[in-house]
């Protein structure tokens, strides 16, 4: 960095001021997300972007710890997340970074290792957490800190149980035969760093790129939310005060509260999102298309089953006992099958538009009909759709003993009645 720009930036910490418009203990903005898939979140501090994923496996416990798991902290820098990072080989600050987080989250016992024990002395769950820099913006120890914990926080292990005739043989149950269990973490310790210019009399809290560049040295303090110090790490050489890190401590024990509550928010989101996946919903267009096939199915039987009561209805066999009359009762008998056709076909062309389209019927769901849509009350007069002329038809009256609808009924009865009056009337000339 150019020497004018250093001088600006330690000139604008004398005047309480920093270069990005932040105060001296005002932290950047804190982002954290998490992925689909349980054990990875990704966190982004101001132009810093870390991504964090948590994995295990079963192995053999350490000897002298036959009934606890174990917790390993790796991390990589990617080159595109700063020039200087070189790909495949770790720098002092990769070292440093994963040795912060280790001793923080392993040294503290956050994470309960006993609960990883599967089977005494010869399972137990080693957990691995993998930390990966996607963009350096400066102070990469804290955002990784709390990429570490939220990946912690949504990883699920698999259940597991003993069986076999010994009881010494592991199943492993995955996730649809039983719930993965979730991780037992004591407390969240936040790691809060520091930057000193100077001689060490300026001091201010998550430093940028920026400066980090120009900074004289560095105070890290992991802490939780109970004020308990978990680990601390001091970097650089200048020196530091008791007074000046006491009063770093009471700035940090405020930072972590906040981060904490953040942390907790972000993750309570994820847990609600995620039993909502959990929910099975049924597929509503695929049960509408199989209601409408079957509702279509019984209209289209109903239809036929009153084509052929018409079929029937419309030949009536119709005996004179009268030879004199035969020609004029003919004809008449082909008016009235005439008039008996017209009216089937009508009933017909009134049954092929009573059938509702599939939009009408599931307009708005099954059960909410709309005012257009909704089906008509049958007439008295007609016959009920899907009902099946039976015994009830052959209650109500004497003349349809045959099942006939009583509108062809009413057309039969009027054309015999016209018949006997022209009889009488030609007899009587």
């Amino acid at each position: 960095m150019a020497v004018p720009l250093q001088n600006f930036i330690v000139a604008a910490l004398i005047d309480d001021q920093r270069v990005d418009g932040r105060r001296p203990f005002d932290s950047r903005r804190l982002n954290i997300k998490f992925s689909r898939e349980d054990g990875s979140a990704e966190v982004q501090l101001g132009q810093t972007l870390v991504m964090c994923a948590v994995s295990g496996q079963l192995v053999q416990p350490f000897p002298d710890r036959p009934n606890e798991g174990s917790l390993s902290v790796f991390t990589e820098f990617s080159p595109m997340a700063d020039s200087t990072f070189e790909p495949g080989r770790q720098g002092e600050n990769a070292v440093e970074l994963g040795r912060v987080i280790d001793r923080g989250l392993r040294e503290s016992r956050a994470v309960d290792t006993e609960s990883l024990c599967v089977l005494a002395g010869k399972a137990v769950w080693s957990l691995r957490v993998d930390i990966c820099i996607l963009d350096n913006g400066g102070n990469l120890i804290d955002a990784a800190s709390i990429a570490a914990l939220a990946a912690l926080l949504s990883f699920r292990r698999p259940e597991c149980s003993t069986g076999g005739e010994d009881g010494q043989e592991i199943v492993i149950h995955p996730p649809e035969v039983r719930e993965p269990l979730p991780l037992i973490l004591h407390h969240l310790p936040i790691a809060v760093t520091f930057a000193f210019f100077g001689d060490g009399d300026l001091v201010v809290m998550d430093p940028s790129y920026k400066e980090e560049l120009v900074m004289k040295g560095r105070l890290t303090v992991t802490m939780n939310v109970h004020g308990d110090i978990c680990a601390v790490q001091k970097g650089g050489g200048v020196g530091v005060s008791s007074g000046e890190i006491m009063r770093c401590l009471r700035i940090a024990s405020t930072k972590v509260a906040d981060v904490t509550s953040s942390l907790k928010k972000a993750a309570e989101a994820h847990e609600t999102e995620r039993a909502f996946r959990k929910v099975k919903r049924h597929n509503t267009v695929s049960g509408i298309e199989l209601r409408t096939v079957e509702v279509l199915g019984t209209i289209k039987a109903d239809i036929e089953m009153r084509d052929a009561i018409l079929d029937r209805a419309v030949k009536p066999k119709v005996e004179l006992t009268d030879s004199e009359d035969s020609s004029s009762e003919d004809s008449d008998d082909s008016d009235s099958e005439d008039e008996v056709l017209g009216l089937g076909r009508a009933v017909k062309q009134e049954d092929a538009h009573s059938v509702l389209s599939v939009e009408a019927i599931f307009q708005g769901g099954a059960s909410n009909w709309d005012e257009d849509t909704k089906p008509r009350a049958a007439a008295s007069s007609e016959l009920p759709l899907g009902r099946n002329p039976g015994k009830a038809d052959t209650k109500s009256s004497a003349k349809s003993l045959d099942g006939k609808p009583a509108s062809l009924i009413d057309a039969v009865k009027k054309n015999r009645k016209r018949k006997k009056t022209k009889k009488r009337t030609s007899k009587q000339s």
